[in-house]
């Protein structure tokens, strides 16, 4: 747990990270995943608890004495000094020698694809290669994790994207723990082994990236990953494992067990399980007006508003339905595909 005087940032925490794992802290900002970062690096003190590398207890020892290193967005990196200072720094400071600095440089810049650049200075480097010096530089003293803070947030969508591919390749190649903070939802889906969903300062829910998305076990995570349509309602009946549920908007079916009726609950459903037809549909009384389409290159994106007047989207490969803005249509989809989701208390 920590707290800034009665503020308080992460509410029991209590996380078990495999060794080698990538593990993504994914959360808006000020839901304490950076403040979790820094309390496993030493940057911060807990106020309460304990953090343990491979059965060793850490949270009373200095930042430079565990066995941790961090990426900071800003690279950190020293304007002064080459790349291959940069990279052998931490070396030098534990009086290495000249010869093992060299081998264990070069061997880093060999695995960053930045053979020949050695003698460059930072700023002639582009956003993605000081993002790779600067990920060098903590990966060369071998430690047993790395933390890395919204690495990649300073740089433009193509690079990230190309990063995001070459951080994955590198964790495995290496083997070590990696903890990744990020606000991006499509950066954690595509990086990660497991994603612990933050808000608030509690984790909401830790499982793999498929799971998260078909199968959110909280409103806030089903609206924070990716696009999803949440409605509110009432359990009216049950038909084994399948809810019949009433809603401002209608009535819908969705999957779910542990429910009672007359239980208030959430449903989720994404746009692309959404289907529209011009005829009722048995089981849903769900209509709207649509809207409008967008075109998004190989998906149509669509816009239905609901009788409540919420909006409720979807989308498709192509316009395959034969329909138009304006017309009147019912709204149906497998119940399997939406998620039932319990209310908080």
């Amino acid at each position: 747990e920590k707290s800034f005087g009665k503020n308080q940032v992460v509410k029991k925490m209590n996380i078990e990270i495999k060794q080698g794992e990538f593990l993504t802290l994914l959360g808006p900002s000020g839901c304490g995943k950076t403040t979790t970062l820094r309390m496993i690096a030493g940057f911060e003190e807990v106020t309460s608890g304990i953090i343990m590398v491979q059965g060793e207890s850490i949270e009373d020892k200095e930042p430079f004495e565990r066995d941790v290193n961090t990426v900071f967005q800003n690279y950190a990196l020293f304007p002064h000094m080459s790349v291959f200072d940069n990279i052998g720094y931490a070396l030098k400071i534990r009086k290495k020698p000249k010869e093992e600095i060299a081998r264990r440089v070069n061997e880093m810049l060999q695995l960053i694809q930045l053979k020949g650049y050695e003698n460059r200075k930072p700023d002639a480097l582009s956003g993605g290669q000081k993002q790779r010096v600067a990920i060098a530089r903590a990966l060369i003293n071998n430690p047993k994790v790395l933390l890395l803070d919204e690495p990649l947030g300073a740089l433009d969508l193509k690079l990230r994207k190309q990063m995001q591919v070459e951080l994955k390749r590198l964790q495995k190649k290496l083997g070590i723990t990696f903890v990744y903070v990020t606000h991006d939802q499509e950066e954690a889906l595509t990086m990660r082994d497991r994603i612990a969903v933050m808000n608030e300062g509690i984790i909401e829910q830790l499982a793999s990236p498929s799971e998260i998305y078909e199968r959110p076990i909280t409103k806030f995570v089903a609206g924070f990953i990716g696009e999803s349509n949440i409605f509110d309602g009432v359990v009216t009946e049950l038909q084994d494992d399948v809810l019949v549920v009433k809603t401002p908007a209608g009535t819908i079916r969705a999957k779910g067990k542990g429910f009672e009726v007359g239980e208030a609950i959430h449903v989720s459903i994404r746009p692309e399980y959404v289907k529209v037809s011009l005829e009722p549909v048995e089981g849903f009384d769900l209509t709207g007006t649509v809207k409008d389409f967008i075109y998004m290159g190989t998906v149509v994106k669509t816009a239905v508003n609901l009788k409540d007047q919420t909006e409720l989207k979807y989308s498709r490969f192509e316009k395959e339905e034969d329909f138009n803005e304006g017309d009147s249509v019912h709204i149906f989809w497998n119940p399997e595909k939406a998620v039932a989701i319990k209310a908080k208390k």
